[in-house]
């Protein structure tokens, strides 16, 4: 299969066409943003810790039932995936108090949310990522009903999944989003699952290993990143 001609290039990673019309390659680069692209750094190994995590995490969802557009690791930072049509949402899932939902609603950081929060994003930057509902979703044309409700599914079953997983590494997952999109019609996970889109804390002391480091100015990003990998059993 042949490297072609890059597609879109988003804050942290490259999409490549392929020789193969069914097939993609995402590739991680060592850029960090936040503020959507206002603040952006250069960390060295992070493209190829969150390649590797992301690979990781998606064979495990991959076991467990979740359809996920990962194919195979290609390099340290590509990995060759299915060709998406992707849908311009991001689902999350909050199962403690942290980042938007504690500004918005003036919350205590790490309050245990029971029920987990499950909540949609229009993944558009200019308009900062806004909070929509799924009336809006449908009425825009952005996802059907039906859609909507296999992404919420899908979404509540991640958590579950990887709840479990980190827990059995001594971590809290405080929260993630996802991405989803159509392939031959069928919704399938797409984009990444790494620290870069997700609330990862040391289950005793709270201690923040994942992209806060950078948004907070804590130092020590990669190290955190790598932290986390390790104690899941990532192979870096």
């Amino acid at each position: 299969m042949e490297k072609r001609e890059e597609l879109y290039r988003g804050k942290a990673k490259s999409v490549f066409a392929t020789s193969d019309e069914d097939r993609l390659i995402l590739y991680f680069r060592n850029d960090t943003s936040m503020k959507d692209g206002e603040k952006i750094e250069q960390l060295e190994r992070k493209g190829e810790i969150n390649n590797r995590f992301n690979a990781f995490i998606m064979q495990k969802l991959e076991e467990a039932g979740i359809p996920t557009q990962f194919d195979t690791l290609l390099s340290t930072n590509e990995s060759v995936v299915k060709k998406l049509k992707m849908i311009p949402l991001e689902c999350v899932i909050r199962n403690y108090a942290a980042g938007g939902l504690v500004r918005r609603l003036e919350a205590k950081e790490g309050t245990k949310l029971t029920p987990p929060v499950f909540e949609l994003f229009l993944k558009n930057d200019k308009l900062h990522d806004p909070v929509i509902n799924e009336s809006i979703a449908v009425a825009f044309g952005w996802a059907t009903q039906d859609q909507l409700n296999r992404m919420r599914e899908l979404t509540f079953h991640v958590n579950d999944i990887l709840t479990k997983l980190f827990d059995k590494a001594g971590l809290l997952l405080v929260d993630f989003k996802l991405e989803f999109g159509l392939y031959h019609g069928e919704i399938v996970l797409g984009d990444e699952f790494s620290p870069d889109g997700s609330r990862l804390w040391d289950k005793e002391t709270r201690k923040k290993l994942d992209k806060d480091r950078f948004r907070q100015g804590l130092g020590g990003v990669v190290e955190g990143y790598i932290e986390v990998a390790q104690r899941l059993g990532v192979p870096l």
